[in-house]
């Protein structure tokens, strides 16, 4: 079983790329990002407390992530690998999740890291908020929090995957196929 970690910033690409990791490798995305919008979506009362969250630009807490993503790797239990997207975004949900992922005698294979600039992460956020109606990705001030929480919160989790050698950069400045090239390199590399 193969598992991925795909992290950046926001609009850098990752749920894009996590598609094409799950088309060519066989693996199982799970999106965070995807998982909470549909719990605001069916109106729980974790997706109104996440909803509150989000839409002020600041993260849904740990266990509450954690617990959604321990449920849908248990509804997957043939799967032959996952690709996680957008989690863990803090070091806290890293090591909870590593301890999780151990008690299943499973282990994270590489953490993949889209480096985009920030006056990127702009562009395209306001890009995919005109695309996909995304009303959390439409206010500059909402955006700018996000990134600047990106720094402080998810940037920790570069040292924390050096330290364990799982942790590897793909320029994510140009086309969609071209950062698929690069990251289809890495992970046959990190699969032998």
């Amino acid at each position: 079983m193969k598992h991925f970690i795909i992290i950046g910033p926001p609009g850098a690409g990752k749920g894009t790329q996590a598609k094409l990791m799950v088309e060519k490798y066989n693996l199982r995305h799970i999106s965070t990002g995807d998982l909470l919008r549909a719990e605001i979506k069916a109106g729980t009362k974790l997706g109104q407390m996440a909803k509150a969250l989000i839409d002020d630009g600041n993260f849904v807490p740990d266990e509450m992530v954690l617990k959604l993503v321990k449920s849908e790797i248990a509804h997957h239990p043939d799967a032959s690998g996952f690709v996680f997207d957008g989690f863990p975004r803090t070091t806290t949900q890293a090591s909870a999740f590593e301890s999780y992922l151990k008690s299943l005698g499973m282990d994270v294979n590489g953490v993949i890291s889209i480096i985009i600039s920030d006056e990127t992460v702009m562009e395209r956020i306001h890009h995919r908020a005109l695309i996909e109606d995304r009303k959390d990705d439409m206010r500059d001030e909402i955006i700018r929090n996000r990134i600047t929480t990106y720094h402080a919160k998810t940037e920790p989790l570069i040292d924390y995957y050096k330290k364990q050698e799982k942790y590897h950069e793909i320029d994510g400045e140009g086309t969609i196929e071209d950062i698929f090239a690069k990251i289809s390199l890495l992970i046959e590399r990190l699969s032998r």
